[in-house]
């Protein structure tokens, strides 16, 4: 291709001395003897080659300016398919590109910075800038107040801390460009007294004679060392009998220590120490052992409930108490190690609820917390919580100590289920699973549930955690049957196993039913084949014959072969006329 126009022409100079021409090369496609071919003349005079040209990532030309400050110059560009011109006209005098600055250094104190620096043309008034990065990533620009100033003063900083600066200038009567960066300083303020206050909290724990309160200490956003620590002071006294106070000075390493005091009142207050000074005091006032504040000993006074933990942390809330200006909520990272890593929370007073995490809280493991309300830096405990991030299944399931069995029912007695700070969750109630070891299980009152291996169980659910005793009716006379008893938690229970085998016994009332239906007609039809001739007397007797009745053995009157008894034989109470037909027979 043709040559296109020379893109980004311009000249510049940084010395007064010599002028330097840049540009970038456009691509053609042509190579060797064929590349383009770059010219930088005088308008004036198209033969007068100023300089030759070098390109590597861009391309520049320099030549020597004399005494002529006004010039007029053409960049002339070919190959063999075509040419291109571009042209600038400049004063020397607006086109000052200076070097870096170099040299440069700092002067420090606790919350300013003065920078300092050369440049090589000092005959050329400059303007410069200098810019500095923060900690925190946030850029300030600051610019030199007086032309040809080699120096500017930041204020503002934060003490012992680190800033890194760099500058660059311009000229200060014809801007033309700033110069490059010079090299970045890095450098740190000078220490200053401590500002804020240090974030303080106690446990408590009655001895013989008075009380161990271990201290703890830990720096808030809202506290700035200002330097390096080196020291914590920590100062106690008695409140009433205005004794002399006691302290001591513990090193930077540590952020708790233990002392002892007795059951009255007590100031503690604990302060920062770096190179410079103090930071401002933090108080923690101990009240009175035989107070009523002891109930912040007490376990019986405060009873224990229940929180759930969420995919953020632990959700906790409490009851707020109008008097109190913070409150706060400790808790253990480790509950089950000592010391076990206490670590404390305060809150605004118009707060009654918080998400409470940490990186050490994992599922299954029971935490503690506790809720106290301050006032007047007295602190007093008001609720007790605990709860689990995430809760598991139960470790163990219930031992069932008693079985009873009827033909249709069994009743399990267990023993109660012991629960500790190890256990995984809070035990929510019972699930008994039931099954025919011969087909499925379709028993009145339960559900259906379904295991791996695609088998049935019948499922009763008992809601009570303190329920120990459960019937399972409806079951089959003489039948084999297995059963187990599963506890659950919030995070389920443990895959079903262990099945304890029991047989059903035949039903008593059905034998006694066959009993009377079947025995007793037996018994009664082998005593009657025993005894038939008494039987044949008492319920068939032998019906007596006229004709063989000694009343009837006379012989003087018959009707045909039968005796006939004359009635005037007889004195009849009654007699009875059947028919009249009859006795005109008769």
């Amino acid at each position: 291709e043709p040559p296109d126009t020379p893109e980004d022409f311009s000249c510049q100079t940084q010395d007064m001395k010599r002028v330097t021409c840049t540009w970038r090369e456009g691509e053609t496609y042509l190579y060797g003897q064929n590349l383009p071919r770059y010219t930088l003349s005088k308008m004036s005079s198209q033969k007068t080659v100023l300089c030759k040209a070098s390109c590597s990532k861009q391309c520049s030309c320099s030549w020597d300016i004399g005494q002529q400050w006004i010039w007029n110059v053409t960049l002339t560009v070919e190959n063999p398919l075509g040419k291109k011109a571009a042209t600038d006209v400049f004063d020397v005098n607006h086109r000052m590109y200076p070097t870096a600055p170099f040299q440069v250094w700092e002067d420090c104190t606790d919350t300013e910075i003065t920078l300092h620096w050369n440049y090589e043309n000092n005959e050329i008034e400059l303007f410069c800038q200098t810019e500095v990065l923060h900690p925190d990533g946030k850029v300030e620009w600051h610019n030199s107040s007086v032309a040809g100033s080699k120096r500017v003063t930041v204020r503002g900083l934060q003490p012992y801390t680190e800033y890194t600066a760099r500058v660059r200038c311009g000229a200060a009567e014809h801007f033309w460009r700033w110069s490059e960066w010079s090299r970045p300083l890095t450098t740190r303020t000078k220490e200053g007294t401590p500002s804020g206050k240090l974030d303080i909290w106690r446990e408590i724990t009655p001895v013989l004679g008075g009380r161990n309160v271990t201290l703890f200490w830990k720096q808030t956003p809202s506290f700035q060392a200002n330097g390096k620590i080196i020291s914590y002071e920590v100062t106690w006294e008695k409140i009433e009998d205005g004794s002399k106070p006691e302290s001591i000075s513990v090193s930077s390493v540590y952020k708790s220590m233990r002392i002892f005091i007795d059951n009255h009142f007590y100031r503690i207050s604990i302060m920062a120490k770096n190179n410079v000074n103090f930071s401002l005091p933090s108080v923690l006032i101990i009240s009175k052992a035989t107070d009523n504040s002891r109930s912040i000993f007490s376990t019986k006074e405060v009873k224990e409930g229940q929180v759930n933990g969420t995919e953020d942390g632990i959700f906790i809330s409490w009851e707020p108490r109008s008097i109190y200006d913070s409150y706060i909520i400790d808790w253990c990272n480790f509950p089950r190690l000592q010391p076990c890593d206490l670590q404390w929370k305060r809150f605004g007073p118009n707060t009654s609820s918080a998400v409470v995490s940490s990186d050490a809280f994992v599922p299954g493991v029971r935490y503690k917390f506790c809720i106290y309300g301050s006032v007047a830096d007295r602190a007093s405990l008001l609720e007790k919580k605990i709860g689990y991030l995430k809760e598991l299944p139960p470790h163990l399931d219930p031992v069932v100590r008693k079985v009873d069995l009827t033909y249709n029912s069994v009743t399990l007695s267990w023993d109660s289920y012991f629960i500790n700070e190890s256990h995984p969750g809070f035990v929510r109630g019972y699930h008994v699973y039931v099954s025919p070891i011969e087909g499925n299980c379709n028993l009145k009152g339960s559900k259906k549930h379904i295991l791996s291996d695609e088998s049935e169980l019948c499922k009763y659910t008992i809601e009570n955690p303190e329920e120990k005793r459960y019937t399972v009716k409806h079951l089959m006379p003489n039948t084999k049957y297995k059963i187990v008893v599963k506890a659950f938690t919030g995070g389920g229970e443990t895959p079903i196993g262990n099945f304890r085998y029991i047989d059903t016994p035949s039903n008593s009332n059905m034998l006694y039913f066959v009993f009377l239906l079947v025995i007793v007609p037996v018994l009664v039809a082998a005593i009657c084949h025993w005894k038939m001739e008494w039987v044949k007397e008492c319920f068939c007797p032998v019906i007596p014959s006229p004709n063989k009745s000694k009343v009837l053995s006379f012989k003087e009157f018959k009707i045909d072969s039968e005796k006939a008894l004359k009635i005037n034989d007889c004195l009849p109470d009654v007699l009875a006329m059947d028919s009249n037909t009859e006795v005109q027979k008769l």
